[in-house]
Protein backbone atom coordinates (compact mmCIF):
# COMPACT_ATOMS: atom_id res chain seq x y z
CA UNK A 1 0.00 0.00 0.00
CA UNK A 2 1.31 3.65 -0.48
CA UNK A 3 1.59 6.19 2.49
CA UNK A 4 -1.77 8.28 0.89
CA UNK A 5 -3.50 4.76 1.35
CA UNK A 6 -2.02 4.21 4.42
CA UNK A 7 -3.14 7.88 5.76
CA UNK A 8 -6.84 7.55 4.46
CA UNK A 9 -6.94 4.10 6.18
CA UNK A 10 -5.83 5.50 9.53
CA UNK A 11 -8.11 8.55 9.48
CA UNK A 12 -10.85 6.94 7.79
CA UNK A 13 -11.19 3.81 9.40
CA UNK A 14 -9.06 3.86 12.56
CA UNK A 15 -6.53 1.45 10.65
CA UNK A 16 -4.18 0.23 13.86
CA UNK A 17 -2.02 -1.50 11.46
CA UNK A 18 -2.30 1.07 8.68
CA UNK A 19 -1.23 3.83 11.64
CA UNK A 20 1.52 1.36 12.92
CA UNK A 21 3.34 0.75 9.62
CA UNK A 22 3.32 4.48 9.14
CA UNK A 23 5.42 5.05 12.20
CA UNK A 24 7.81 2.57 11.29
CA UNK A 25 8.24 4.02 7.84
CA UNK A 26 9.24 7.42 9.61
CA UNK A 27 11.20 6.59 12.18
CA UNK A 28 12.21 3.09 11.74
CA UNK A 29 10.57 1.22 14.57
CA UNK A 30 7.44 1.43 16.54
CA UNK A 31 9.57 2.24 19.24
CA UNK A 32 11.14 5.05 17.73
CA UNK A 33 7.84 6.89 16.30
CA UNK A 34 6.29 6.90 19.72
CA UNK A 35 9.71 8.44 20.60
CA UNK A 36 8.79 11.09 18.64
CA UNK A 37 5.44 11.06 19.31
CA UNK A 38 5.95 11.98 23.17
CA UNK A 39 8.78 14.89 22.12
CA UNK A 40 6.42 16.36 19.84
CA UNK A 41 3.59 16.28 22.63
CA UNK A 42 5.96 18.23 25.10
CA UNK A 43 6.73 20.64 22.38
CA UNK A 44 3.09 21.24 22.04
CA UNK A 45 2.41 21.75 25.76
CA UNK A 46 0.75 18.58 25.85
CA UNK A 47 1.77 18.37 29.75
CA UNK A 48 -0.38 15.49 30.68
CA UNK A 49 -0.03 13.49 28.30
CA UNK A 50 2.50 10.30 27.61
CA UNK A 51 2.28 8.04 24.98
CA UNK A 52 2.86 4.26 24.85
CA UNK A 53 1.95 3.32 21.12
CA UNK A 54 1.30 4.93 18.19
CA UNK A 55 -2.36 3.39 17.96
CA UNK A 56 -3.78 4.20 21.15
CA UNK A 57 -4.63 0.60 22.47
CA UNK A 58 -4.43 0.73 26.33
CA UNK A 59 -5.54 -2.56 27.24
CA UNK A 60 -1.78 -4.13 28.43
CA UNK A 61 -0.57 -0.40 29.44
CA UNK A 62 -0.93 1.68 32.65
CA UNK A 63 0.84 4.81 31.41
CA UNK A 64 -0.62 5.63 28.05
CA UNK A 65 -2.08 8.74 28.96
CA UNK A 66 -3.90 11.92 28.46
CA UNK A 67 -6.71 14.24 28.62
CA UNK A 68 -9.17 16.37 26.99
CA UNK A 69 -7.42 19.86 26.67
CA UNK A 70 -4.41 18.03 25.30
CA UNK A 71 -6.07 16.39 22.89
CA UNK A 72 -7.50 19.92 21.67
CA UNK A 73 -3.81 20.96 21.57
CA UNK A 74 -2.84 18.05 19.01
CA UNK A 75 -5.81 18.59 16.69
CA UNK A 76 -5.44 22.20 16.13
CA UNK A 77 -1.90 21.95 15.54
CA UNK A 78 -2.88 19.25 13.31
CA UNK A 79 -5.66 21.23 11.59
CA UNK A 80 -2.73 23.53 10.35
CA UNK A 81 -1.91 20.91 7.48
CA UNK A 82 -4.99 21.49 5.42
CA UNK A 83 -3.67 18.58 3.54
CA UNK A 84 -5.15 16.04 6.55
CA UNK A 85 -8.58 16.95 5.54
CA UNK A 86 -8.58 14.90 2.59
CA UNK A 87 -8.74 12.32 4.36
CA UNK A 88 -10.66 13.17 7.42
CA UNK A 89 -13.91 15.03 5.39
CA UNK A 90 -14.38 11.25 3.81
CA UNK A 91 -17.48 9.31 4.21
CA UNK A 92 -17.08 6.48 2.26
CA UNK A 93 -14.19 5.36 0.20
CA UNK A 94 -12.11 2.34 -0.94
CA UNK A 95 -8.97 0.56 -0.85
CA UNK A 96 -7.19 -2.00 -3.43
CA UNK A 97 -9.10 -1.34 -6.50
CA UNK A 98 -12.01 -1.62 -4.35
CA UNK A 99 -11.61 -4.30 -2.26
CA UNK A 100 -10.97 -3.07 0.67
CA UNK A 101 -14.29 -0.44 1.76
CA UNK A 102 -13.69 2.20 4.29
CA UNK A 103 -16.54 3.95 6.05
CA UNK A 104 -15.62 6.67 7.97
CA UNK A 105 -15.83 5.78 11.90
CA UNK A 106 -16.71 9.66 12.26
CA UNK A 107 -20.54 9.96 11.85
CA UNK A 108 -20.29 13.73 12.44
CA UNK A 109 -18.70 13.79 8.80
CA UNK A 110 -22.03 12.95 7.33
CA UNK A 111 -24.59 14.29 9.72
CA UNK A 112 -22.92 17.37 10.78
CA UNK A 113 -23.04 20.66 8.82
CA UNK A 114 -19.61 21.71 8.35
CA UNK A 115 -17.88 18.70 10.15
CA UNK A 116 -13.78 18.63 8.96
CA UNK A 117 -12.76 15.64 10.97
CA UNK A 118 -10.84 15.11 13.32
CA UNK A 119 -10.71 11.43 14.87
CA UNK A 120 -12.77 8.68 16.90
CA UNK A 121 -11.31 6.22 19.41
CA UNK A 122 -12.64 3.76 21.45
CA UNK A 123 -10.76 1.29 24.44
CA UNK A 124 -12.44 -0.08 27.29
CA UNK A 125 -10.52 2.07 29.79
CA UNK A 126 -11.15 5.71 28.01
CA UNK A 127 -14.65 4.62 26.49
CA UNK A 128 -16.00 6.52 23.14
CA UNK A 129 -13.79 9.00 22.52
CA UNK A 130 -13.84 11.93 19.37
CA UNK A 131 -11.96 14.81 18.55
CA UNK A 132 -14.62 17.10 16.08
CA UNK A 133 -14.14 19.54 14.27
CA UNK A 134 -16.13 21.80 12.02
CA UNK A 135 -15.90 25.31 10.33
CA UNK A 136 -18.76 27.28 9.39
CA UNK A 137 -18.71 30.93 8.38
CA UNK A 138 -15.25 31.14 8.59
CA UNK A 139 -15.22 29.87 12.14
CA UNK A 140 -13.25 26.60 13.21
CA UNK A 141 -14.14 24.79 16.05
CA UNK A 142 -12.87 21.74 18.16
CA UNK A 143 -15.15 19.98 20.61
CA UNK A 144 -13.43 17.07 22.46
CA UNK A 145 -15.42 13.86 24.47
CA UNK A 146 -13.52 11.82 26.64
CA UNK A 147 -14.83 8.71 28.31
CA UNK A 148 -18.59 8.40 27.02
CA UNK A 149 -20.74 5.54 27.81
CA UNK A 150 -21.39 4.64 24.14
CA UNK A 151 -21.38 5.78 20.51
CA UNK A 152 -23.96 7.57 20.45
CA UNK A 153 -23.35 9.90 23.52
CA UNK A 154 -20.01 10.56 22.09
CA UNK A 155 -21.33 12.34 19.14
CA UNK A 156 -24.48 14.42 21.13
CA UNK A 157 -22.17 15.76 23.22
CA UNK A 158 -19.80 16.87 20.47
CA UNK A 159 -22.37 18.28 18.57
CA UNK A 160 -24.00 20.49 21.45
CA UNK A 161 -20.51 21.97 22.27
CA UNK A 162 -19.84 22.71 18.61
CA UNK A 163 -23.42 24.16 18.41
CA UNK A 164 -23.05 26.04 21.48
CA UNK A 165 -19.54 27.27 20.30
CA UNK A 166 -20.89 28.65 16.95
CA UNK A 167 -23.96 30.22 18.68
CA UNK A 168 -22.09 32.12 20.78
CA UNK A 169 -18.67 32.99 19.01
CA UNK A 170 -17.21 34.60 15.55
CA UNK A 171 -13.85 34.78 13.87
CA UNK A 172 -12.60 38.42 13.56
CA UNK A 173 -10.01 39.80 11.07
CA UNK A 174 -9.22 43.43 13.13
CA UNK A 175 -8.42 46.16 10.59
CA UNK A 176 -5.71 48.25 12.05
CA UNK A 177 -5.23 51.67 11.78
CA UNK A 178 -2.61 52.67 9.96
CA UNK A 179 -2.18 56.15 10.53
CA UNK A 180 -0.90 55.08 13.98
CA UNK A 181 2.21 53.25 12.36
CA UNK A 182 4.75 55.74 11.91
CA UNK A 183 8.28 56.13 10.37
CA UNK A 184 11.40 54.39 11.73
CA UNK A 185 14.68 56.26 11.29
CA UNK A 186 17.07 54.33 10.23
CA UNK A 187 20.85 55.30 11.84
CA UNK A 188 23.62 54.89 9.70
CA UNK A 189 21.77 53.61 6.69
CA UNK A 190 21.82 54.12 3.09
CA UNK A 191 17.90 55.15 3.42
CA UNK A 192 17.03 57.54 6.32
CA UNK A 193 13.70 55.77 6.99
CA UNK A 194 11.33 53.79 6.58
CA UNK A 195 7.39 52.65 7.31
CA UNK A 196 6.70 49.54 8.56
CA UNK A 197 4.48 46.85 7.03
CA UNK A 198 2.24 44.88 8.70
CA UNK A 199 3.01 40.87 8.79
CA UNK A 200 0.61 38.27 9.46
CA UNK A 201 -3.16 38.05 9.10
CA UNK A 202 -4.39 37.12 12.43
CA UNK A 203 -7.60 35.79 13.08
CA UNK A 204 -8.87 35.77 16.81
CA UNK A 205 -12.28 33.68 18.24
CA UNK A 206 -14.59 36.00 19.89
CA UNK A 207 -17.83 36.42 21.83
CA UNK A 208 -20.27 37.60 18.95
CA UNK A 209 -21.40 41.38 18.67
CA UNK A 210 -17.61 42.15 20.45
CA UNK A 211 -15.91 43.21 17.34
CA UNK A 212 -16.51 47.25 18.17
CA UNK A 213 -14.39 46.60 22.32
CA UNK A 214 -11.63 45.52 20.27
CA UNK A 215 -8.25 47.92 21.01
CA UNK A 216 -4.97 48.09 19.43
CA UNK A 217 -2.19 48.60 20.82
CA UNK A 218 1.60 49.94 19.18
CA UNK A 219 4.97 49.22 19.98
CA UNK A 220 7.04 50.41 17.71
CA UNK A 221 10.97 51.43 17.55
CA UNK A 222 11.66 55.17 17.28
CA UNK A 223 15.00 53.97 15.53
CA UNK A 224 17.18 51.44 14.20
CA UNK A 225 20.61 50.90 12.95
CA UNK A 226 21.71 49.40 10.03
CA UNK A 227 21.90 47.14 8.51
CA UNK A 228 18.37 46.48 8.77
CA UNK A 229 17.12 43.05 7.13
CA UNK A 230 14.05 42.45 5.25
CA UNK A 231 10.95 41.12 7.55
CA UNK A 232 13.32 42.43 10.01
CA UNK A 233 11.01 43.00 13.25
CA UNK A 234 10.58 46.91 13.98
CA UNK A 235 7.42 46.59 16.51
CA UNK A 236 4.00 45.02 17.22
CA UNK A 237 0.21 45.69 17.60
CA UNK A 238 -1.03 44.30 20.17
CA UNK A 239 -4.94 43.54 19.90
CA UNK A 240 -6.85 42.95 23.37
CA UNK A 241 -10.99 42.59 24.10
CA UNK A 242 -11.69 45.03 27.59
CA UNK A 243 -7.49 44.58 28.66
CA UNK A 244 -6.41 40.98 28.07
CA UNK A 245 -4.58 40.13 25.25
CA UNK A 246 -5.83 38.17 22.23
CA UNK A 247 -2.44 38.34 20.12
CA UNK A 248 -0.52 40.59 17.57
CA UNK A 249 0.98 41.51 14.32
CA UNK A 250 4.51 42.21 13.77
CA UNK A 251 5.74 45.43 12.30
CA UNK A 252 8.48 44.54 9.65
CA UNK A 253 10.98 45.96 7.48
CA UNK A 254 9.75 45.71 3.77
CA UNK A 255 12.99 45.80 2.63
CA UNK A 256 16.67 45.58 3.31
CA UNK A 257 18.82 48.67 4.06
CA UNK A 258 22.41 48.72 3.45
CA UNK A 259 24.87 50.52 6.22
CA UNK A 260 26.34 53.50 5.06
CA UNK A 261 30.11 52.77 3.77
CA UNK A 262 32.67 55.67 4.27
CA UNK A 263 32.39 56.61 0.08
CA UNK A 264 28.88 57.07 0.66
CA UNK A 265 29.12 59.08 3.73
CA UNK A 266 32.27 61.07 2.67
CA UNK A 267 29.80 62.06 -1.10
CA UNK A 268 26.85 63.09 1.29
CA UNK A 269 28.93 65.22 3.80
CA UNK A 270 30.50 66.87 -0.27
CA UNK A 271 26.88 67.36 -1.35
CA UNK A 272 26.38 68.71 1.88
CA UNK A 273 28.63 71.71 1.91
CA UNK A 274 28.24 72.09 -1.85
CA UNK A 275 24.57 72.98 -0.90
CA UNK A 276 25.30 75.25 2.10
CA UNK A 277 28.21 77.17 -0.26
CA UNK A 278 26.41 80.72 -1.03
CA UNK A 279 26.71 82.14 -4.60
CA UNK A 280 29.22 84.90 -5.45
CA UNK A 281 28.19 87.67 -7.57
CA UNK A 282 30.38 89.22 -10.02
CA UNK A 283 30.48 92.81 -10.69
Amino acid sequence: MTVEELLKATAVYSANDACTALGEYIAGSDEGFVMMMNERAQELGMKNTHFDNCTGLDDTTQTHLTTAYDIALMSRELMKHQFIMQYTKIWMDSLRDGKTELVNTNKLIRFYEGATGLKTGTTSKAGCCISATATRDGTSLIAVVMGADNSKDRFEGAKAMLNWGFANYETVTPKIDKTLITDVNIIMGEEKKMTPQISGGSQFLIPKGKEKDLTQEINLAAAVEAPVESNQTLGTVTVKLNGNKLGEYRLTAPHYVERLSFGTVFRRMICSVCKEKKPVTVN
